[in-house]
């Protein structure tokens, strides 16, 4: 299964409700949307916790006629690798399902991400079997199956790769991290020598593709990468390179004995490239200093 679009050129959705407006993706999107004169709904945990019982009805009395819903509310591994944490994000899933049942929408994006693939396979592609190793991962399958079962609207799922930029609350391993360790402490930490190679994207990038697929009315799957892997070591050497260069501050990057085995994954976007032939991504280098300036300005 991979992206079709209702409209093969792009148009304005009536209204775009985004649920986890208050998140690091969330707010991107909407200032996207913003930008693009589209009507949205900002939805955070502050207006209706979706875990609740009550949440499916709840939601589906502030949704209205034709709107596109965007779910990208989740508990992410650092709230919790806990069973209690995977039921509370199922209990998300089963809220919106009950709303797409209650309210005839345009369309149903869901935020997903590549932790639903093993490490089995290197090269990622949408035909490559969704087989989570983790809750985490299980939890988005999970989602995914529950939402093409249940949810009464035109699907799409975007399964997203490491997702980059300021104002990320998160502290998962990776740019966001670092970039926090290099302004803070001087010194960023790897895992081993940091050998492992991943993708990572630019999160103007995540919310530029989720609005193209908003615009398409796109149903399906679709990975949302670059298709450039880089190792966790160059994007330290880049970060301290690029804060060196811009506040003068020495920054060391260290290894540590390595505790498991080296993963590496790599995506193949022939898929997202066919889908949105005009679409770019930021190139590490550039969105690596374009993040920095940004959480420079953000104090």
């Amino acid at each position: 299964m991979t992206l079709s679009h209702a409209h093969a050129s792009p148009q304005q959705p009536r209204r775009v409700v985004v649920l986890g407006a208050g998140g690091f993706l969330g707010r991107r999107l909407l200032e996207a949307c913003a930008a693009a004169g589209i009507a949205t709904l900002a939805l955070g945990t502050r207006d209706i916790d979706l875990a609740d019982p009550d949440a499916g009805a709840r939601l589906a009395a502030r949704l209205a006629p034709q709107d596109a819903l965007v779910f990208l509310s989740a508990l992410t591994p650092d709230k919790g690798r806990d069973t209690n944490t995977l039921l509370r994000n199922l209990a998300m899933g089963r809220a919106v399902c009950a709303a797409t049942q209650a309210v005839e929408l345009s369309h149903l994006v869901y935020a997903s991400s590549d932790a639903v693939y093993s490490f089995a396979t290197p090269l990622i592609s949408e035909e490559t079997p969704a087989v989570p190793l983790d809750l985490y991962g299980a939890m988005h399958r999970t989602r995914e199956l529950m939402l093409a079962a249940e949810a009464k609207a035109p699907l799409a799922i975007v399964r997203f790769t490491a997702v980059y930029g300021a104002g990320d609350t998160h502290n998962s391993y990776g740019p966001n991290r670092f970039l926090r360790q290099a302004l803070k402490d001087g010194r960023i930490t790897l895992f081993g020598n940091g050998e492992e190679t991943r993708d990572h994207i630019y999160v103007d990038d995540a919310a530029a593709l989720v609005l193209d697929v908003l615009r398409h009315r796109s149903t399906g799957l679709i990975n949302l990468a670059t298709g450039t892997s880089v190792t966790f070591r160059a994007v330290a050497d880049l970060i301290a390179e690029q804060v060196r260069a811009q506040s003068g501050k020495p920054v060391e990057v260290v290894p540590s004995a390595r505790q498991n085995p080296a993963t590496h994954r790599h995506f193949d976007v022939g898929n997202l490239s066919r889908a949105f032939p005009a679409a770019r991504t930021t190139a590490m280098h550039d969105g690596v200093a374009a993040t920095l300036a940004d959480a420079r300005a953000r104090g």
